[in-house]
Formats: structure tokens, C-alpha cells, sequence
């Protein structure tokens, strides 16, 4: 055990200035090897790559009865000796105590009168650690594993306990709020879900609409454009950027406020580019990826490449109404692609040629806007998660060492 005066983080508690201890991992966990069952019998446990948790193993096939496992118990820690340079490390959970697994997932008895599993796992799991200390593996070049005897070896530092439980607390905060989050989008996922099928099969209506609704040929209802892209060999059609110009990619956006390229007047002027006015229906047509057929909504004038498909829909058409029932129909949108389905794609005309079944007008601005209220929620929490994510990876970058 040792202590270095630098060996302290950026970020610290009140009260606490004592430098951290460098210890082997043998001081603060002790290998559990208690005899379970064999692979037919044995209810299995895995760990998941990059810290994502401890999780029942799902199998194909049963295992081996000639193949030992060992019993596993809540809060020990465990790791994968072959995906240890891809941070497989986890704490068991309480649902999963009893669980078994292999020699090649080793489990841990912390030492908790000097360690904290939780502080000890946010260590193990920074790329400082398991990188560092991967070279160490050894067998072949597709089977390298780190042994529980060189993981007990390993150096590491650490601050006294009490400080350990209160960075411990702080990340079970913060992924708590993660947890949260995410399944509130995953929740919002399914009520989008529901609501798209539901309204569109109008097995769900908004009370005192009883019309019928009635088929429309987008074509005969909206005016479909397709754009252009100046050539990338003349400079003056790129510079000065003055004119929004959209690449067939960012539909993935859903809404786009801005575009991630602009041409200059002198490129509009010299290309098939066309102004397409805000509040359109952008439909993708190419690309060999999830992106043919994916529709997007803008917020704002632009134009774009000749792989977009511009819908401006008519005065009896609700653009937010489209935009749902199109994304609604993203697998349909696939299937009727030119070509074989997974080198093909949509045209100006396929699109044109597209019907869909709308109320009337009131009826659409209802069911667009709820729509669109459940994608703003989705989105608000998106970004609400990714700026968690990034208090995450600063307290895990500026509380350790």
C-alpha cells in the first residue's frame, strides 16, 4: 500500500484531501468459487459488454453436463475473462443471487470494511484501467483471456471508503436518472406506437368526427419536388453560404431548424436546387440503408439534393398529418421502391403515385398535432438524457484518478 502526494483527482467532496491509496485488487475483493451445478442444470448468469449489466444467459443449446458452474451471489463483483478489454464487468443483482456461472466469469467477495463494489465497478470500468491493464491477457490470439490471479495483481487507486461511498452515491444518482429517462422514451416508443396504429385504422376517433375519410392520391393533392446539388468542383457554388441545402441523411433529424450544409446563390442559380417551403414532407429516396423512405419534416425554408422528394401538400392536406401517415408507413414506403428492395428506390413518380386516407381537415390538424406532441416529448427527453450522459462522463472523468 502506498500513497503519492499527485495522486489525487480533479474533483473531490468537501473535507477530503488525503491522497488515494494504491492497493492490488486482492485487498479489497476475494475470489467466490462455491460449487454449483453443470450446464444442463445450472440457471445461468452473463455480463454484458461496456458495463451494461449483469443479465441471464439466453442459449440455443443446453449445455454441457461435463461443464462445472458456481454459484453466484447478489453484490459480488464479476468480469469476463475474455471480453475484459471490452469493460465485461458488473455487480450481481439481487434477482440474479444464486445464479451461476463459469471460471470464465470469476465472481468477487468485496472487502467492504475498505471497498465499496459500486465505486470499485465505476473504476474497473474506465478505459484508463481496462486498457491499460488488457495487455496483460494471455492464450491465443482469438481466445486472450485475463486470468483471476493477474485481475487480483493489478494495481489500483483509491481513496478511503467513506469518500468511495460518496462517489458511489453520486454515479447511482446519475445512472439512476438515466434509467428513468430512457424508459420514459421507451414508454413514449409504445404510445406512439399505439397511437399510429389506432388513429390511422381509425379504430380510435376524436369524439364528433364521424365523416368518412376519404382516399387521396398525393399527387393530386400536393406538389412533389425534387432538388439538386451544385457541382462540388466549383468553390463560388459553396461559398458564400447563404441558402440551406439539405443532403438526403438528414431526415433521420425528423424536424430539421437548420441544415448541416448551405451553396451559395451562385450555386442555387447553377443547379437543379429548389427553394421548398417550410412545413413540407421530405421523403428520402435512395440509399441502402434505413434511410430510403424515412420522412422528415421542415421547420424552415431550404432546399436539398436530387434523393429528396419534397411534398407541399395542397390546402386539403395537413402537413403534419402526411408527415405521421407516411412514418406510419415506412416498411410500405420500402416495398414498392424500383429494384429488387434493398438496391432500389423511390422516385418522384412512386411517390406521387402514393394514397393515403384522410378525414377531414380539423380531423388532421387533431391527429397531427397530438402526434407531434408525443415526438417533441420524445425528443425533449432525448436530449435530456444525452446531457445526463455528459454529466456522467465528466464526473467519471474528473472524481477518479
Amino acid at each position: 500500500m502506498s500513497k503519492d502526494a499527485k495522486n489525487v483527482p480533479a474533483l473531490r467532496f468537501k473535507g477530503y484531501s488525503d491522497a488515494w491509496e494504491k492497493r492490488k485488487v486482492s485487498d479489497y475483493l476475494c475470489e467466490s468459487r462455491i460449487p454449483g451445478s453443470n450446464g444442463l442444470k445450472a440457471k445461468k448468469l452473463t455480463v454484458k459488454l461496456w458495463g451494461k449489466g449483469v443479465v441471464p444467459k439466453n442459449e440455443t443449446y443446453s449445455g454441457s453436463i461435463k461443464t462445472k458452474y458456481y454459484v453466484r451471489s447478489a453484490n459480488q463483483l464479476i468480469y469476463g475473462k475474455l471480453d475484459f478489454l471490452h469493460a465485461a464487468f458488473g455487480i450481481v443483482p439481487q434477482s440474479l443471487d444464486g445464479w451461476e456461472s463459469t471460471i470464465d466469469s470469476p465472481a468477487f467477495d468485496v472487502n467492504t470494511s475498505i471497498g465499496n463494489a459500486a465505486f470499485l465497478l465505476a473504476l474497473f470500468l474506465k478505459p484508463n484501467f481496462y486498457l491499460r491493464e488488457g495487455i496483460r491477457a494471455n492464450g491465443s490470439r482469438k481466445a486472450k483471456r485475463i486470468h483471476e490471479d493477474t485481475f487480483l495483481s493489478m494495481s489500483i487507486s483509491a481513496p478511503q471508503r467513506k469518500e468511495q461511498n460518496q462517489i458511489a452515491m453520486v454515479l447511482d444518482k446519475t445512472e439512476f436518472l438515466i434509467a428513468a429517462t430512457q424508459h420514459k422514451i421507451d414508454a413514449l416508443e409504445q404510445v406512439k406506437k399505439a397511437l399510429l396504429q389506432r388513429l390511422f385504422d381509425q379504430s380510435w376517433r376524436f369524439d364528433g368526427y364521424l365523416e368518412t375519410w376519404k382516399k387521396y392520391r398525393l399527387g393530386d393533392h400536393a406538389e412533389i419536388l425534387t432538388g439538386g446539388t451544385p457541382k462540388t468542383s466549383v468553390a463560388e457554388y459553396w461559398e458564400p453560404k447563404s441558402i440551406p441545402w439539405m443532403s438526403s441523411g438528414e431526415v433521420n433529424k425528423v424536424y430539421l431548424d437548420q441544415t448541416d450544409t448551405m451553396i451559395s446563390l451562385e450555386g442555387f442559380k447553377n443547379s437543379s436546387a429548389r427553394w421548398i417551403k417550410k412545413h413540407s414532407i421530405l421523403i428520402a429516396l435512395a440509399g441502402q440503408g434505413k434511410t430510403r423512405g424515412t420522412v422528415a419534416v421542415n421547420n424552415i425554408a431550404l432546399t436539398t439534393n436530387q434523393s429528396i422528394a419534397a411534398i407541399i401538400p395542397g390546402k386539403d392536406l395537413y402537413y403534419e398529418f402526411v408527415f405521421q401517415n407516411l412514418t406510419n408507413r415506412y416498411n410500405e414506403l420500402r416495398l414498392i421502391s424500383s429494384g429488387d428492395g434493398t438496391r432500389g428506390g423511390l422516385n418522384k413518380q412512386i411517390v406521387s403515385d402514393v394514397t393515403i386516407h384522410s378525414p377531414n381537415l380539423n380531423e388532421q390538424i387533431r391527429i397531427g398535432k397530438l402526434l407531434s406532441k408525443v415526438d417533441h416529448l420524445s425528443t425533449e427527453n432525448q436530449l435530456k438524457l444525452s446531457r445526463i450522459e455528459l454529466i456522467k462522463k465528466y464526473l467519471l472523468q474528473t472524481l477518479f484518478i
